[in-house]
């Protein structure tokens, strides 16, 4: 039993250490972005963690819409079956590009009514031009992740990682020169650093465009891509697996985000505070997130040959993985919580209600790898539509009037408000276990 196990954790790190290498390099160009505007102005840190906050919950909801094309090239993979792939990611690109035109006019509504929302009113003029520049690369976020889901189905995850890697290097460098105004070009502040994430991204579609299409490696795909046609099966398919993944993670995001609504109620200072606390959250996050996608991969290439067993085997030794990792992330997180708010600003009260965030962060991880884990897996065996309604329980109905409550009516302020969030992830794990060992123990005892 042992040996099995010992297995997959091998092949899960072989998965998951590029795609969390990645990962990292989004966190580091996250640290980077609040690193440069907060030393730049506190205005401009409040500005940008609301106007991010806003685009996180579209670009989450949209990559995870692309999140449906993993089960379905992982078990294509797992098959064999490599022509097929081709003309699935083209169909999955279609579908992305769609999904981006109807994201970009809901943005453009949400852009036209900033000023309702609530927020402080000397930092609508610096959110205008930044939220107008990163609504335009949303389209490149969504045809990156396409290729991405495609590249990681086909267990290919280092491309993924090289690409990620220098286009977030690119991102910090037009952050540096722009905002700052260096190398001859006029100082542009927050709109600098919009200005580089938009070429960034654009770049990095170009990336995996050219290596997809020149590469000899993805020759055979290359050819199914070309071949196959744009149909009616297979995009009703995407869109089946696509939309419950999108829905789950965009109200996952949602709680966070429409938090940050609640947190500008406070005040610029725990709105500083906030994003802070989030650019070092996503640490945790995105490392599970890293782990969680190699598990939804093994997961599909296992249950495309209907191996089960292997299938729940995988599922638990993600989670071991996945806790070990929040132990070596959530302590350093502890031992410095003096000093992580200084990082990025000079300011004292920010850097207190920073520190005050510390431990609310440590007690939602458990719940975080829970979560994250086991929505993966569900990914994994195509059994998409009940995470759902399991998110809109956990995070809507659960986390977001619990922080409300914490907040608000208790008068606990922005710590009341983060309070919130190990209940609704904690809630969203369970539920994610049960039903994954409900759906795989009915599974097998129907092979037998």
């Amino acid at each position: 039993m042992n040996r099995l196990y010992t297995q997959h954790y091998k092949a899960l790190f072989t998965l998951g250490i590029p795609i969390i290498i990645g990962q990292i390099g989004i966190i580091i160009l996250g640290f980077a972005d609040t690193l440069m505007i907060g030393h730049y102005g506190t205005n401009e840190l409040a500005a940008a963690s609301f106007v991010n906050n806003m685009f996180t919950l579209a670009i989450i909801f949209a990559t995870g819409f692309s999140y449906g094309l993993t089960p379905v090239v992982g078990s294509l993979f797992g098959r064999g079956e490599s022509r097929m792939v081709g003309r699935v990611l083209k169909n999955s690109l279609f579908a992305n590009t769609l999904l981006a035109v109807l994201l970009t006019a809901i943005m453009v509504v949400l852009y036209a009514n900033l000023h309702r929302l609530g927020q402080p009113e000397e930092l609508l003029p610096l959110m205008r031009p930044y939220f107008i520049v990163l609504l335009i690369s949303l389209l490149f976020v969504l045809l990156f992740s396409g290729f991405k889901q495609f590249a990681d189905g086909i267990t290919d995850t280092r491309i993924s990682m090289w690409i990620l890697l220098g286009g977030n290097l690119l991102n910090i460098i037009g952050n540096y020169i722009l905002i700052y105004g260096k190398c001859g070009l006029p100082e542009m502040g927050l709109l600098g650093a919009g200005v580089s994430t938009l070429a960034s991204r654009i770049l990095m579609v170009v990336a995996f465009a050219l290596f997809f299409f020149c590469s000899k490696r993805y020759r055979v795909y290359k050819e199914g891509f070309l071949q196959g046609m744009i149909n009616r099966a297979d995009f009703l398919h995407l869109n089946r697996l696509g939309w419950p993944v999108a829905m789950q993670m965009g109200m996952e995001t949602a709680s966070f985000s429409l938090s940050t609504v609640m947190v500008g109620w406070i005040g610029t200072t725990a709105l500083a505070a906030h994003q802070i606390m989030l650019t070092v959250s996503q640490v945790c996050f995105m490392i599970y997130y890293g782990m969680g996608a190699a598990v939804a991969v093994r997961i599909s290439n296992f249950h495309g040959q209907g191996n089960l067993p292997a299938v729940r085997r995988v599922a638990q030794s993600g989670f071991h993985l996945i806790l070990l990792l929040a132990v070596c992330t959530s302590l350093p997180i502890f031992l410095l919580r003096h000093d992580i708010g200084y990082w990025f600003v000079d300011d004292a009260a920010v850097s207190l209600m920073v520190m005050q965030l510390v431990i609310p962060v440590m007690i939602y991880q458990f719940g975080d790898g829970l979560q994250c884990n086991y929505a993966n897996a569900l990914r994994g065996i195509s059994d998409v539509k009940p995470v759902m309604y399991i998110a809109f329980v956990a995070y809507l109905l659960v986390s977001l009037p619990a922080g409300y409550l914490f907040g608000f009516v208790m008068g606990w302020g922005i710590v009341g408000v983060w309070m919130a969030f190990p209940f609704g992830l904690t809630t969203a794990g369970a539920l994610y276990y049960w039903r994954f060992r409900t759906q795989t123990v009915q599974k097998h005892s129907e092979t037998l």
